[in-house]
């Protein structure tokens, strides 16, 4: 999907909805949102004319996280119509883009000869990458309004550890899951859970993009997860996270719920301190794997008791 994506509207949870019922309503909700966003002079995220005439999407966070990226070769997660994918490609790298919506990578692919820059677009849900992308990418990035499209939290982390080569990493940049407890800021709603990944079954209205947008309600299925689950995840996959940040003043809060201070940036007050907006994570595919403390004991002592040296009881 794409920067910002975190639709706001009306939260009402149902119950009994199947996972693949879940996914087809995303998936039909994003063909809508990818036809619509950056159409209208009102929209608050996407400003394609800006775009095709060289402005940059892309932000402070993102950019740090992955350094330079000319010559490298770099897989972009739930891109959406691939307005990020492209401005990294501006930055010299060799882009792939996927999206779950085909409006979504028609549009992409559109965009990409509209502005003369090499990229590939592939329809798949990110939680069951093609093989065919297995290996290939110096990075993986993903950002604003990722995981809470994702049902699979294991299968996604999966998914991004196998796209990489062994030393290639990933940049994650997401809406904090305090954050995405928040309904409205003033006044103050707060109606989310913080974690945990229960399917939250939603009727969703307008678009973050442009909250007055003329669209009926329509169906979404998100997922909470909680950061200490974000980073178990990538720890399972293999990969070893290398940094970690939770940011508290940001260039967006990806909703446009927060106010805007006067240096430009965006802050999310509590009493007298301020609570973060986004986190951040990187993360390495190790070039050999990682042998956890345990298991070094273990191999510098011979094997466990009652075991055979494989491993395998005995």
């Amino acid at each position: 999907m794409a920067a910002e994506n975190t639709p706001d509207g009306v939260r009402a949870c149902e119950d009994g909805v199947a996972a693949g019922d879940g996914l087809a309503a995303n998936r039909a909700l994003w063909d809508d949102l990818a036809e619509f966003h950056g159409t209208d002079p009102e929209d608050r995220s996407y400003d394609v004319p800006s775009f095709l005439a060289g402005g940059q999407t892309l932000r402070g966070i993102e950019r740090e996280l992955a350094g330079d990226v000319a010559g490298k070769d770099l897989l972009h997660l739930q891109c959406h119509f691939g307005m990020d994918t492209l401005n990294w490609a501006r930055l010299g790298a060799h882009v792939t883009g996927v999206d779950f919506s085909p409006t979504a990578i028609a549009r992409a692919r559109t965009l990409a000869e509209q502005t003369g820059l090499a990229a590939e677009f592939v329809e798949a849900d990110t939680q069951h990458l093609p093989d065919a992308l297995a290996g290939r990418f110096d990075l993986v990035v993903a950002t604003y309004g990722i995981l809470s499209w994702i049902g699979d939290l294991d299968a996604w982390m999966g998914g991004a550890a196998r796209a990489l080569r062994p030393g290639g990493r990933l940049v994650l940049v997401d809406l904090h899951p305090v954050f995405q407890t928040v309904l409205t800021f003033d006044p103050f709603v707060a109606d989310w859970p913080y974690g945990g990944g229960a399917p939250q079954h939603d009727a969703m209205t307008g678009t973050y993009a442009h909250a007055d947008a003329p669209c009926e309600p329509r169906k979404s299925t998100q997922y909470p997860y909680s950061v200490g689950e974000v980073v178990t995840a990538a720890a399972a996959a293999g990969l070893v996270v290398e940094r970690l940040g939770e940011h508290t003043q940001t260039e967006t809060d990806g909703r446009h719920i927060l106010p805007r201070g006067p240096d430009g940036l965006y802050r999310f007050p509590f009493g007298d301190t301020y609570l973060p907006i986004l986190y951040s994570l990187g993360a390495v595919l190790p070039a050999a794997p990682v042998i956890r403390p345990q298991e070094a004991r273990r191999t510098a002592r011979g094997p466990a008791p009652g075991t055979s040296p494989h491993g395998r009881p005995a």
